[in-house]
């Protein structure tokens, strides 16, 4: 089914042009985890001329732009867009592709902060609710916790929001569609870095010495059964190791050798199960050779996992945009990880996916051809615009 213009909101197709002019503009300069300058300065100049009151600097270059209703006092919401970009070399062609070697829009952060910008825009020319919205843009989804830092310095203290709502493309997904269930949307993401000892020696002499090398192969093959053998298999758990790297030459076998890698999980228990034996599997295995293991472990980012109540408003709102009839109300949870989880763990919300469109010509997030596609967004300010006033109706 093809939705037809008359679902969406009529300001979002007329403007679509503007918008879509501020997203190249976005992509064509992107910037990394706490380095948006730029792109928090045009975020915030915007907001500023739609008549918003802006506050920047929040987790370093984050930006949040509040908006009153007619209506007075009522309930308040978050709305929330990530802005950085990756390191990665674009290789699209494009008339406005990154002029940032090395650095580029391979997530579709410029269409969400373009998105929502747009719905402020919007809504700040007609402020027909009752309540408040904060237009939250927030820096470092990518690996470094932006939201993490924007909620631990204070952004729902100053910002009292009852609930946060969230929004990400989804490549493979049509365009005019959407996905959202109440629970697990995204997974946590962890880090882990075995560093294996034993004792250098001669190649030609491996009994004078202990071979890290060997003792790393064994816990690589080890850290397998842990998924296999000790979580159920009705939960979920992946370990993937990323990295392995040891010793500098061809004749020596080194003194330690390191394995890198990342836990994705969506229950807390199973979380912690994976963590514990993965510390004992390394050590074990490792004394089992004669040598032994160093384990650094870190929680990045918790589970994204939607609350009910807000997930029935997120769906109330999309249906009004795409039809209830384009929306999978049971997407299959993704293991990659969404800082967002953060402002989830703070207070009540919803993570949707919007899709995207087909994947042809590798368009697929974090890849070096990706391109947001720019006929999503009518959809993506509509729903912002049907959410406010399915929340904050007067």
């Amino acid at each position: 089914m093809t939705v037809s213009a008359s679902s969406l909101h009529p300001r979002a197709t007329q403007l679509v042009d503007e918008f879509t002019a501020w997203r190249h503009h976005l992509h064509a300069h992107p910037e990394t985890a706490f380095e948006e300058k730029l792109t928090s300065a045009f975020v915030a100049q915007k907001l500023q001329s739609f008549g918003l009151d802006v506050k920047t600097g929040i987790a370093k270059t984050g930006v949040v732009a509040t908006l009153q209703g007619k209506g007075g006092p009522g309930k308040r919401i978050g709305l929330r867009a990530d802005m950085d970009a990756l390191d990665i070399h674009e290789t699209t062609n494009l008339p406005y592709a990154s002029k940032h070697p090395g650095k580029m829009h391979a997530c579709g952060h410029d269409g969400h902060m373009t998105m929502l910008l747009g719905a402020a825009k919007i809504l700040a020319e007609n402020p027909d609710f009752t309540g408040t919205v904060d237009f939250i843009f927030q820096p470092a989804e990518e690996n470094e916790g932006g939201g993490r830092e924007m909620v631990e310095e204070g952004l729902f203290d100053s910002h009292p929001a009852d609930a946060v709502y969230g929004m990400h493309n989804w490549p493979g997904r049509d365009v005019g569609t959407m996905a959202m269930k109440p629970g697990p949307m995204m997974a946590s993401y962890d880090i882990f870095e075995i560093a294996i000892d034993g004792r250098g020696c001669h190649a030609a002499m491996p009994h004078l010495g202990r071979d890290p090398i060997t003792a790393a192969g064994q816990v690589l093959l080890a850290l397998q059964t842990i998924t296999a053998r000790n979580v159920n298999p009705l939960q979920s758990a992946v370990i993937s190791p990323t990295q392995i790297f040891a010793g500098d030459t061809w004749n020596v076998i080194p003194d330690t050798a390191t394995i890198r890698g990342t836990v994705r999980t969506f229950a807390p228990d199973i979380q912690d199960l994976v963590e514990e034996r993965l510390k004992t599997v390394a050590d074990a295995t490792a004394r089992a050779f004669d040598c032994t293991a160093r384990v650094m472990y870190q929680r990045r980012y918790p589970a994204t996992i939607n609350s009910e109540a807000e997930t029935a408003i997120a769906f109330a709102a999309a249906s009004r945009v795409v039809g209830a009839d384009q929306i999978d109300q049971n997407p299959e949870p993704s293991m990659a990880s969404e800082d967002f989880a953060f402002m989830l763990n703070a207070k009540p919300g919803s993570y949707v996916w919007l899709g995207n469109g087909p994947t042809d010509g590798n368009c697929l997030l974090h890849n070096a051809a990706y391109d947001f596609n720019d006929a999503a967004i009518p959809y993506g300010v509509s729903y912002w615009i049907s959410l406010v006033e399915e929340c904050l109706s007067a």
